[in-house]
């Protein structure tokens, strides 16, 4: 089967540098050139007849036929963390896996919602606009979908209609399951500073959405008096700080900088940003940008609070 060789948008005409690829970070320029030639060739050796046009997905060859769509873009993510004599094999399990799926069609709706919806944070631009319009974001640009995981393939359910429940009840039933999930929590200590990064299943950023479970059953506190510092960066990890002084400081820097790489890098990106989450488990944002494109400050609300932390703060000298 031929191959179309649709020049990967915008990688063509430049060397390979150390800045990631503008469509498919966190690859270079020539690594996304690399995958796509890889991708095309694969879907044809399984007898697909895609292109490649830009947008991190191949796409029908027949303009008149709407799938498959094969995405790139979490594909690009997962390659970067593997040496590139190994991307064929890879690449071709990938697309296995998605076309198998595909054939399959979708999956059986499930018999026991109350048991099996799990709730899920996904980007709202990820999602047809009309879908999610009446659904209010948990996080800027995140909205919370009732969704089952069934022999690692996650389907969502943006109609719960057809599973004759009201949007209220799938969400009740969804975070009632999302409870029960066992994390996988390991601690980073930097400095001064302890860093909870809660991992272990597909839904560990989603936890956010459960964040007082979190907090007893896996952090093993009873409480945070203080609050804590939390971020969603992509869908397998949750980051958390608890705040117990002004080393909330240094910590918003050391999580803005974990939030940043593990959104640019890891599968499934959701949001780079860092939240300051109150003792009654509201969010607010840990900082503020500004017009200027100044550095960025901290948040009314956090700035409050390390003014409240600095009262507390013992006189230096005294032991």
């Amino acid at each position: 089967m031929p191959i179309d060789t649709t020049e990967h948008a915008q990688s063509n005409d430049f060397p390979e540098t150390s800045s990631p690829d503008p469509v498919l970070p966190p690859l270079s320029r020539r690594q996304a050139d690399r995958l796509v030639h890889l991708a095309l060739r694969t879907a044809a050796d399984l007898g697909v007849a895609v292109r490649y046009q830009g947008g991190a997905a191949l796409v029908p060859a027949d303009r008149s036929v709407d799938t498959p769509v094969l995405g790139l873009s979490n594909l690009a993510r997962i390659l970067s963390r593997f040496d590139e004599h190994s991307w064929p094999a890879l690449i071709e399990e990938h697309f296995r896996q998605i076309l198998e799926q595909l054939r399959e069609g979708p999956p059986t709706p499930p018999a026991d919602p109350e048991r099996e919806l799990i709730q899920r944070l996904v980007p709202r631009d990820a999602l047809p606009p009309d879908w999610t319009a009446d659904r209010p974001d948990f996080l800027p640009g995140l909205v919370s979908v009732p969704s089952t995981q069934t022999d690692g393939i996650v389907t969502m359910y943006l109609e719960p209609a057809d599973l004759d429940l009201t949007w209220s009840d799938a969400e009740r039933f969804g975070l009632a399951n999302l409870r029960r999930i066992q994390d996988e929590v390991e601690y980073v200590e930097h400095d001064d500073l302890r860093l909870a990064v809660v991992t272990g299943t597909a839904f560990a950023a989603s936890r956010a959405l459960v964040l007082d479970t979190v907090l007893h059953e896996s952090l093993r506190l009873d409480h945070a008096p203080h609050g804590l510092l939390a971020a969603v960066p992509a869908r397998d990890t949750l980051l958390l700080h608890v705040i117990e002084d002004l080393t909330v400081i240094p910590a918003l820097g050391v999580l803005l900088n974990v939030a940043a790489r593990c959104h640019s890098r890891d599968p499934g990106p959701l949001s780079p940003d860092v939240y300051l989450v109150s003792p009654d488990f509201t969010w607010h944002p840990a900082t503020t940008a500004l017009p200027d494109h100044t550095p960025l400050r901290l948040s009314p609300e956090l700035e409050s609070l390390t003014k409240l932390l600095a009262t507390r703060e013992p006189p230096p000298g005294t032991s």
